[in-house]
């Protein structure tokens, strides 16, 4: 699927510029924009080239919005048909998937998001997807969170903390939670990040930044970059297009997961003559013994499903589920994947499991995403939308 990934704010724009410094060869990137109020957060990004960068709305002077959700939503609705134009000359048009990356606690991010999704989708007939990183919950903020949150996103903060004091989020909670339902209501699903649950014990969110950036990465690459391949590749058993991701996951805005997991394995070895010439074999990798890739797919089908998700997953149950194994193609037994998709549908109780196969050539791991979609409510979007009164 070409996806036209675009991060809002500063948490955005350091994914999206990780996605870019990371992916940018691959085909289904279609295109990257980071968009901000922020001139400095937008200069400190490497890989989202400056043709890819704007910042809107002048009435903040050059800065970041400090967590002041309202005056983001003023910006956003005023600068949202701006935004789109910045995106022109990546000929969005040919996109099948817009997707916006946001730290929903934030100001500038969390303020503009919902404009520019209704702005695509108006202009588009293309859906717009939403990651949206949620705020470290305010008994963390002490030992982890407090001390690192960078003021351009995922803050409230009214007043500039005191020097060498640490900075309090009064209203990042609130903002997410307004954020989450605004999004909910343009775009075609929500995928929120549980940032806590991805912060190692005793690790603070500055150490924690690049892996973070990193993990989100992976999961948009794995998510969206199904079903695209080079066009010398190796075709896959079974296609995954743009139809199947809208499927799986609907279009009135719910909230989905994504679980993503490898398991690394041993590369056949071809089974071509050592003389050359196909004279006494074929350039095809060696068979893998299927018994050896059921057990290797289940596995990574079981990490990917009951390890740690996007956000946690009550009880494992979803209404759809999307399944993509990858790796390297002698792995993708065709067997060992149904093995694995049948688990999966007690596993979830869904209904119908729509499922794909992504060959990657030279590879060493094989990989699963599972996506969930119509899940109950997590625990932790609860807490959000109880902080509102």
């Amino acid at each position: 699927m070409r996806a036209h990934v675009i991060g809002l704010g500063g948490a955005g724009g350091r994914i999206v510029d990780r996605l870019a410094a990371d992916r940018d060869h691959e085909r289904f990137l279609h295109g990257v924009s980071a968009f901000d109020t922020d001139r400095a957060a937008l200069a400190s990004l490497s890989a989202v080239g400056e043709d890819r960068r704007h910042r809107f709305g002048d009435t903040a002077g050059g800065e970041g919005l400090t967590g002041d959700l309202h005056a983001g939503r003023e910006i956003g609705d005023a600068h949202a048909d701006e935004l789109c134009r910045a995106m022109d000359d990546q000929r969005p048009s040919l996109a099948e998937a817009f997707v916006l990356i946001v730290g929903l606690g934030g100001g500038a991010g969390g303020g503009a998001a919902p404009a520019l999704a209704a702005e695509l989708g108006r202009i588009y007939d293309t859906p717009v997807y939403a990651i949206g990183l949620l705020p470290t919950a305010p008994d963390h903020q002490g030992t982890v969170a407090r001390s690192t949150r960078d003021p351009t996103e995922q803050t409230g903060e009214t007043e500039p903390p005191e020097s060498g004091a640490e900075p309090t989020r009064p209203l990042s909670e609130k903002n997410a939670a307004r954020t989450l339902s605004a999004l909910s209501e343009q775009t075609a699903a929500v995928f929120p990040f549980d940032t806590d649950a991805w912060l190692r014990r005793g690790e603070t969110l500055a150490e924690a930044r690049e892996r973070i950036n990193e993990v989100v990465a992976d999961h948009v690459a794995a998510l969206f970059g199904a079903g695209e391949t080079d066009g010398d590749a190796v075709t896959p058993q079974q296609v995954l297009d743009a139809s199947d991701v809208a499927r799986a996951v609907g279009e009135a805005g719910e909230l989905a997961a994504l679980g993503y997991a490898t398991q690394a394995v041993d590369t056949p070895e071809s089974t071509s003559s050592r003389f050359g010439l196909g004279l006494f074999g074929s350039d095809e990798p060696a068979a893998v013994d299927t018994s050896a890739a059921i057990s290797v797919i289940e596995t990574v089908i079981r990490k990917a499903t009951r390890g740690k998700n996007t956000i946690a997953v009550a009880d494992g149950r979803a209404d759809r589920t999307l399944l993509v194994v990858g790796g390297p193609p002698a792995w993708l037994n065709r067997e060992a994947i149904a093995e694995g998709r049948r688990w999966l549908v007690n596993e979830t109780g869904s209904g119908a499991i729509l499922s794909g196969d992504a060959p990657v050539p030279g590879s060493e791991e094989v990989f699963a995403l599972v996506v969930r979609s119509g899940i109950d409510e997590p625990d932790r979007i609860r807490e959000i939308h109880e902080s509102l009164p």
